[in-house]
Order: C-alpha cells, then sequence, then structure tokens
C-alpha cells in the first residue's frame, strides 16, 4: 500500500487515535471524567449529584474495582473520584493520581454527597448525563457516544460547550477497513509510522500481564491456566497472557493500559497473544509490530459495525483477530488469515457481556483460545462453510452477519441482561 493511498493515512489515525492509554475499566472513568468536568465548572465539590446513564454504563460499572479507591465499585464510586480528583483534561486518565488526601476525601463526599442514578431514556447506547449541584449552582455535563465526547457543558442553564453527538468513536474512516486493506497496510506500512504507538502497546500491556500473573488480582485466571496446564505450550502462555491482564485490570490494578475501540480488556487481547507467540517463533521486532498492526486493525475492523457497547462480548471480536495475527506471524497471507477468522468467529460469537467484571479474563482465555483452533483448524485442512449457521461465504460477509447479531440480534438479550444485573440478589 503507497503512502499516497487514502486507506494508508486512515489506517494510521486509526491505530493512534484508538490506541491510547487508559487506567481502569473505561466506562468508570467515563464517568469520573465527567463529574472531573462537572467539579470544573462548579468551582467546588457538590453536595449532591443526579446520574442519568444508559444501560451499558450501568452494566460496565456495576461490578468492576476502580482504581486508586481502596477496592471500590460502582457508580458512586466512580462519581466520587471523579469529583474529587477534578482534572478532565487527563481524559482517560482521569484517576491515575491520587493522594492519600484525596482518598480519605473521597471517603467522606461518598458518605455526605448523595448519588441517584437514573436509567437514561434515550436511545443512545452510551450515554452518561451528570447533574452536579453545589455552592448554589448546578452543572450539567453530558458524554455520548464514546468515552471522552463531551457534547455538553452547562452551568446554572448556560450553555458553554456543545457540539452533535457522535456514536461512531474518536476514529473516522473506519469503513475503508477490510481485511485485504489491513493485511496490504501490515506488509508495506512504513513502521516509522507506528512504532511509537506500538511500542506504547507492549510496555503498558505486558506490565499489566506481569502484575496479573502474581495471582493477586481478580479470580487469577491467567495463573489457573499455567498452573493446570503448564507454561511449556505458546498457547497455553498466549491465553493466560491475555487472561492475567484482565485480572489485574477487572481487580483495580493501577496501572494503565492501551486500549482498543474503547477497551482495555480488548486492548490486551489484541496484543497479549501476539507478543507471546513473536517470542516463541524467534520474531525481530519488525515482524512482531506488522503482526500486532493485523491484530489492532482486525481488532478496530470487527468491532466498528457492533458498536463500543452491547450483549456481544468485545473480547470475542479481539481474540479471533489475534489468532488471525499469529496466522499471519506463521507467514500466513489473505486465505490464511480469512480462514482463521472466519473459523473462530462461528466458534465464540455467542459469548455474551455481562458487564465488567473478574469473569472477563475467563472469557478472554475462551476468546484467544478460538483464535488459535481456528488457525489450526486451517493447518489441518479444516473450515466452517457457507450457510453452516451464520457463517457467510468470504470473510468480509460473515463479519457483516456477526456485526448484525451484536447490533441489532442481541439488543434484547441486552436489556434482559441488564434487567437481571439489577435485581436484588
Amino acid at each position: 500500500m503507497q503512502k499516497t493511498d487514502p486507506r494508508y493515512g486512515a489506517y494510521v489515525k486509526i491505530l493512534r487515535e484508538e490506541l491510547v492509554p487508559a487506567m481502569g475499566c473505561t466506562e468508570p472513568v467515563a464517568i469520573a471524567c465527567a463529574c472531573a468536568k462537572a467539579r470544573d465548572l462548579l468551582g467546588t465539590l457538590p453536595d449532591r449529584a443526579v446520574l442519568r446513564v444508559s444501560g451499558n454504563i450501568i452494566k460496565n460499572v456495576k461490578s468492576v474495582v476502580v482504581p486508586n479507591t481502596g477496592g471500590g465499585r460502582g457508580i458512586p464510586t466512580a462519581v466520587a473520584i471523579g469529583f474529587v480528583v477534578g482534572n478532565a483534561q487527563r481524559k482517560l486518565q482521569v484517576i491515575s493520581a491520587v493522594t492519600e488526601e484525596q482518598r480519605e476525601e473521597m471517603a467522606r463526599l461518598l458518605e455526605s454527597c448523595p448519588v441517584e442514578v437514573i436509567p437514561a431514556e434515550g436511545p443512545e447506547v452510551f450515554d452518561i448525563l451528570v447533574e452536579a449541584y453545589g455552592g448554589g449552582h448546578c452543572a450539567r455535563v453530558r458524554i455520548t457516544g464514546y468515552h471522552t465526547n463531551i457534547v455538553l457543558a452547562e452551568l446554572d442553564g448556560k450553555v458553554l460547550e456543545s457540539k452533535a453527538a457522535e456514536t461512531e468513536g474518536p476514529a473516522e474512516d473506519t469503513d475503508l477497513l477490510t481485511v485485504e486493506g489491513i493485511l496490504d497496510f501490515a506488509d508495506t506500512a512504513d513502521l516509522k509510522d507506528v512504532t511509537e504507538t506500538l511500542d506504547r502497546q507492549i510496555a503498558y500491556n505486558t506490565a499489566i500481564r506481569d502484575q496479573g500473573l502474581t495471582g493477586e488480582w481478580g479470580a487469577a485466571v491467567g495463573c489457573t491456566l499455567l498452573r493446570c496446564y503448564g507454561n511449556e505450550d505458546v498457547a497455553v502462555r498466549a491465553r493466560a497472557a491475555a487472561a492475567a491482564g484482565s485480572d489485574a485490570r477487572m481487580g483495580g490494578c493501577e496501572l494503565p493500559v492501551i486500549i482498543n475501540s474503547g477497551s482495555g480488556n480488548q486492548g490486551m487481547t489484541a496484543s497479549l497473544p501476539v507478543i507471546e507467540y513473536a517470542r516463541e517463533l524467534g520474531c525481530d521486532d519488525e515482524a512482531r509490530y506488522r503482526a500486532l498492526l493485523v491484530s489492532n486493525l482486525l481488532t478496530v475492523h470487527l468491532k466498528s459495525g457492533i458498536g463500543r457497547l452491547s450483549a456481544y462480548c468485545g473480547a470475542v471480536s479481539a481474540g479471533c483477530a489475534a489468532g488471525a495475527a499469529i496466522a499471519y506471524l506463521h507467514g500466513g497471507g489473505f486465505e490464511e488469515v480469512a480462514h482463521t477468522l472466519v473459523n473462530s468467529l462461528a466458534i465464540v460469537s455467542g459469548i455474551v457481556c455481562d458487564g465488567a467484571k473478574p469473569s472477563c479474563a475467563a472469557k478472554i482465555a475462551s476468546a484467544v483460545d478460538a483464535g488459535i483452533v481456528g488457525w489450526q483448524m486451517y493447518q489441518g485442512g479444516r473450515q466452517f462453510y457457507a450457510g453452516e449457521g451464520i457463517v457467510r461465504k468470504g470473510v468480509e460477509e460473515t463479519i457483516r452477519t456477526v456485526s448484525r447479531v451484536g447490533r441489532d440480534g442481541m439488543a434484547d438479550t441486552d436489556r434482559e441482561i441488564l434487567r437481571i444485573m439489577t435485581e436484588k440478589v
């Protein structure tokens, strides 16, 4: 692919805008970001707050540990750290620098500031509206579409910032992504255009993987895999690496990760298995970078038709993309990558998302396993065929049908999952 090709610049831009750092699960962080902005407008800590949030926000904040809060979970915790830290300029790292005094202030705020949570009634899948009251004033901040997309900032009814709601995410031109185009780009890209982005992903995500492998986080899925199956098989290590990163992140580890498509779990799943296989194969930096281009861009491609949040587990897209990149590391081209994707998508596209929590690590392990099995099937001359379930002829058609299932078919599933999660246990 020549640099003059419009796709080249678009692909580089997608990588730079999607592969960004975030500390903590990105939905609580988005709430914290909105609250930080509201506190800036008020100029003081609020004495009460009202949040109107879409169902997927409730689902993804309910059970995950928010870093730098002493193990706190849920929307009130995300609200408190956002108000107290109060620096919206950090965006997805808004909770990354918290002092002991601020932790104590958060605890006091949780006791003194009632937080009312109301399900949003609009059609937006990703929607956060914060109303903060304090010092005789009311500040309103709304984030819609994706995690840092502030579309409204208002004080006492006066609109200070406003823009049209965007629904897709920071990166544009995702419609230019195709499997064939991604492979062309990965084969020919000038690595100087992407090295900084990929080096940061490697450094951040392997660091949190190492934390997860201590066994002190979440359900210790990564460590369980190594304990049960040993560490001799690279396929086991690849699954364990991605799961361990999620163990740490879902458990509140205070290390940032590089996200993909708005999700840290997806960013780790797309990268850590590929890094593990590259090490096993003795690949040089260039081969590893080019395989990471494949996995990251395929993850964005698979997710873009589904949307940022749904009842469809995003780890599936990233795990299948990682399997395709592993095929690429072994010298595979379009045929090998396409068959790996179709095979793996046929295996695990039914995994549901029931919010961010420790079991995400196990789902990640399953998704990575499917990606590897999809590749191994192709190696053995086996495949799933068009007409078998949701599989269609051609990889792009299969991706479109999976997108339909995740975006449209699982909409009612998403609502039922939320009802179950909000019932009293």
